[in-house]
């Protein structure tokens, strides 16, 4: 059986963004297939009563400082974006759509969204500024809104949230190995460690 990193994530998430720029190359080197599982990161908190660290004034202040240290430790750019945090449903019903019906503009998609929120931040929670970022990669706005409107597509992001609390995720980003859950981009070599 072919090895997979599932890989549960939410925009609005710094490390999970720091997780994404590591993922591709250790799936890769591994031979294992990274499987994109969007989840919408409040509902996470909603149903497992967790927080995001931006509410607690001190964690706040040291993961900036943490995150900044990684990001130089992988050689990938980063800066806090000023509009933290940002309502993410629009974003991440984007990302099903995409995946859903036009998969192949769905790791495009994946890298100017984390772009214009966490190397250039933007804030994406103003549809406008959405738009223009969006547009500026290549997509017709109008489509990818047509998407992340269709039903279908929001029953999926629920039921990916669902099933990612039902496997005991409560935060991002959260990569499985098989059974196997690790939590926070901090935890990637165990993550290689698994699928050795």
């Amino acid at each position: 059986m072919a090895k997979t990193v599932e890989f549960f994530f939410d925009f609005g998430s710094p490390t999970a963004y720091l997780a994404w720029t590591q993922l591709p190359k250790l799936a890769a080197d591994a031979g294992a297939e990274l499987v994109w599982r969007p989840m919408l990161l409040g509902g996470v908190f909603k149903a497992t009563g967790n927080a995001s660290p931006a509410q607690v004034a001190a964690k706040s202040r040291w993961m900036n400082d943490d995150m900044a240290r990684w990001a130089r430790r992988y050689g990938v750019p980063f800066a806090q974006n000023p509009h933290f945090p940002i309502n993410t449903l629009t974003l991440m019903r984007g990302a099903v759509g995409l995946q859903m019906r036009r998969p192949a503009d769905f790791e495009r998609y994946v890298a100017a969204v984390y772009h214009a929120m966490w190397v250039e931040p933007q804030n994406l929670g103003d549809a406008a500024v959405l738009a223009a970022a969006l547009q500026r990669a290549g997509f017709d706005v109008e489509a990818l809104l047509a998407l992340v409107n269709d039903p279908e597509v929001k029953a999926r992001l629920v039921a990916n949230t669902e099933e990612a609390v039902a496997r005991g995720v409560f935060g991002a980003p959260t990569v499985f190995v098989g059974s196997q859950m690790f939590f926070g981009q901090d935890r990637l070599d165990f993550v290689r460690e698994a699928l050795a």
